[in-house]
């Protein structure tokens, strides 16, 4: 049976192994037995029950929540030889009584329905002569009221099951549920004693970062500009905020689509196309966009506001890097993210009790956005998966952040709250502390508190801030509710008494930028005219992991292309001569001009795409300097973080690296580190102050602009010679 299984998923999908988790779920369908399969987007659901299909007799039902969904993953079915089709409200009556005929004729292995059809009692009178093997139900969390995403025709789905005239095997499928929708997944389906398969919630892959910018909307214009070709989704708020950001993108000539539920039908369907099919580089949406949209190449997915629930926040930035390549994840937070959520909670019409969960976990929202640690150990952990280490060398936390001392400025915040009698919210606190005469600390009598101005001069915001990482770090306690009141914890008590030191990673620094080479854009440019001739998003064709290693391994002969992952014999068929035309054509050509790899690795001055000075000796008798090794990593592509992390050095060495090789004639890409416009602000005020010292500029310049972008300014335009003699 194992053999065949295999033999199969490698003919139609082109795998030849199982990602983590997935061969225990098939194994537990194949044995007629109800399954609960929780799998982190990108994991590979879909397998899981499109595999089963092909095995067993008569048809396998998958029940799913969007139309897009359905219409992706059929045309993905259908280019892999597989007969699928879907039934939903996108189709005539006449188009689904023919699609329901050709199902009673077993000329479909797979079905896609959504759930509100099983509430029509017409359609289930045709739908129960249908010879069902196997109900998929996909995103089950759905199904549960203390989920993050209850959808209340769900809950019809137990009762279907129970009126058909034989029950079939159930498998239900979801990225991310707790315990308690766990249960709720079980029960609301009637699972008999299903197999409860919980695949690790860990995507490596996945860059986590909170960035705390005051400009998000120029956070995004800058990143978009600076990873112009690679695919990603924004998220915001409010349909409000949406259409602000589309129109200012926009107008900034950056190619973006717009999607929220203010819009007509056929606009949200021409804007998830535009994104599905590469026609546009990002799409600016409110959460009612990216559930079940199967695009495996979407290099970033960046949140304009915080997320109420840590669980959609993980669900909607796994849409990225599902292809398993690098991804970005960047969450982008205010402090006015917190009143908005709080003020949702509070306008709905939840119960006071299901009101009180909201801000528990919008609280666990919030801890994630100031945790100092880990933010994938941060995850892990609320999912309930341990971790051994507090260090994944992938979240900003982990490369950017560097340990601080803060033992001295806890004290005055635990001092007065304790003095403040541990009643009042973080707000009132920072007001004290700063020392401000607004009327209700005078009327408390908080002025004359020893506390009182110890802190003038912080502003408030970062007094605030600075409370909010003490509570994600559990030195102090929050209340929950709509006016939370902070207090100390037991971890609190040694540091305020000076029997303990404070030690906390702060302070991020700014992402950087991947770049492709020559033949996966050669590769990736035969997809698209494929995907456009065919119809389909360009990576049902083929995923970028496997044009990327097309691009590596350039693929002789057949069998070498049946070696790449994503390639089986149906697509061989139909696309390998296509692709490995193009591939021919670079494999005797020189190390490619856009990929800058570096033909002898000790000597960086044999590539003919970069000049750097000719040395007076052999670098072959001599030690290749360090800052020549981070430059030829750099020049391949890789991030100053992702060096640092190899090299294990801080980011700091590697910024001075860059500017060493920069004045020692080596090309550096100075788009990768610094717009035009910030260039011009450092230029004019190094004219203005002069450029013997950095630390006037800084004070000088905008807060966004860092030391490292006003070393590169000058270095690019040879105004740091005074520089070099400090």
């Amino acid at each position: 049976m194992q053999k065949s299984v295999t033999q199969l998923m490698k003919k139609y999908f082109g795998f030849t192994e199982f990602k983590r988790g997935q061969e225990m779920i098939v194994d537990s369908i194949l044995q007629n037995r109800d399954t609960v399969a929780i799998l982190p987007t990108g994991g590979g659901k879909s397998l899981c029950y499109q595999l089963p299909a092909l095995i067993f007799p008569g048809i396998t039902l998958v029940i799913s929540p969007l139309i897009a969904l359905m219409k992706d993953q059929v045309d993905a079915l259908k280019i892999q030889g597989i007969s699928a089709d879907f039934i939903n409200s996108s189709l005539t009556e006449a188009e689904v009584n023919q699609r329901l005929y050709q199902a009673s004729q077993e000329k479909y292995r797979l079905l896609y329905v959504a759930p509100e059809r099983l509430q029509s009692e017409r359609f289930n009178d045709l739908l129960q002569k249908l010879p069902l093997s196997l109900v998929a139900v996909d995103e089950a969390h759905c199904i549960s009221q203390w989920g993050h995403d209850f959808r209340p025709s769900y809950m019809g789905i137990g009762d279907w099951i129970l009126s058909l005239p034989r029950r079939p095997l159930i498998a239900a499928f979801t990225a991310t549920a707790t315990e308690r929708v766990r249960e709720d997944i079980i029960t609301g389906l009637g699972l008999q004693e299903p197999l409860m398969c919980i695949n690790s919630f860990d995507r490596p892959n996945l860059r986590l970062s909170v960035e705390k910018t005051g400009d998000r909307k120029r956070f995004i214009k800058d990143y978009l500009q600076e990873h112009l070709g690679q695919a990603g989704i924004i998220y915001a708020a409010t349909r409000k905020e949406v259409d602000i950001l589309h129109k200012e993108l926009s107008q900034q000539g950056l190619q973006v689509a717009k999607y929220h539920a203010g819009m007509t039908s056929s606009e949200r369907s021409l804007a998830q196309e535009d994104f599905i099919y590469d026609r546009v580089q990002a799409i600016v949406a409110t959460n009612a966009f990216g559930l079940g949209i199967d695009k495996s190449n979407a290099r970033f997915v960046i949140h304009h506001n915080m997320p109420r629930h840590l669980e959609a926040y993980y669900q909607e930035a796994g849409r990225a890097g599902r292809d398993g390549e690098l991804a970005d994840c960047i969450l982008l937070y205010q402090a006015g993210d917190i009143q908005v959520q709080k003020y949702l909670i509070e306008q709905s019409l939840l119960s006071p009790e299901r009101k009180e969960v909201e801000y528990a976990k919008l609280q666990d929202m919030i801890d994630y956005c100031h945790t100092s640690n880990c933010l994938r150990s941060y995850i892990l952990d609320y999912f309930g998966e341990l971790t051994p280490a507090n260090n994944c060398g992938n979240c900003s936390n982990c490369i950017d952040y560097e340990l601080q001392d803060v033992t001295v400025e806890a004290q005055k915040v635990f001092s007065c709250i304790y003095r403040m009698s541990q009643q009042y919210g973080s707000s009132l606190v920072a007001a004290v502390l700063r020392g401000s005469k607004q009327k209700r600390v005078l009327q408390l009598n908080f002025d004359q508190l020893s506390t009182y101005g110890i802190m003038s001069h912080w502003k408030s915001v970062q007094i605030v801030e600075f409370i909010n990482l003490l509570i994600a770090e559990r030195y102090l306690s929050s209340s929950g509710g709509q006016y939370p009141v902070v207090r100390l914890t037991s971890a609190a008590i040694p540091i305020l008494r000076g029997q303990e030191k404070l030690m906390i990673r702060m302070s991020p620094s700014p992402v950087t930028v991947l770049q492709d080479n020559e033949v996966f854009e050669a590769l990736r440019n035969l997809r698209q005219t494929i995907a456009r001739q065919e119809k389909v998003p360009p990576y049902v064709v083929f995923a970028d992991t496997t044009l990327k290693e097309m691009a590596a391994r350039l693929p002789q002969t057949r069998e070498d292309m049946l070696d790449i992952t994503g390639v089986g014999e149906i697509k061989l068929a139909k696309y390998g001569l296509q692709f490995m035309d193009v591939i021919n054509k670079y494999r005797d050509k020189p190390a490619a001009s856009g990929n800058a790899v570096l033909k002898n690795k000790e000597n960086p001055t044999n590539s003919s795409s970069v000049n750097p000075p000719r040395q007076n000796h052999s670098p072959h008798k001599e030690k290749i300097p360090t800052y020549v090794l981070s430059w030829q990593m750099y020049s391949e592509g890789k991030s100053l973080q992702e060096i640092a992390c190899t090299r294990n050095l801080t980011l700091t060495t590697l910024q001075g690296h860059i500017i060493q090789a920069a004045r020692n004639g080596y090309q550096i890409d100075w788009d990768h580190f610094i717009n035009t416009k910030q260039e011009e602000l450092i230029i004019k005020a190094a004219r203005e102050l002069g450029a013997q010292r950095l630390k006037p500029l800084k004070e000088f310049l905008p807060e966004e602009i860092d030391y490292f972008m006003i070393r590169i300014a000058l270095v690019k335009n040879g105004l740091d010679q005074d520089l070099q003699k400090q």
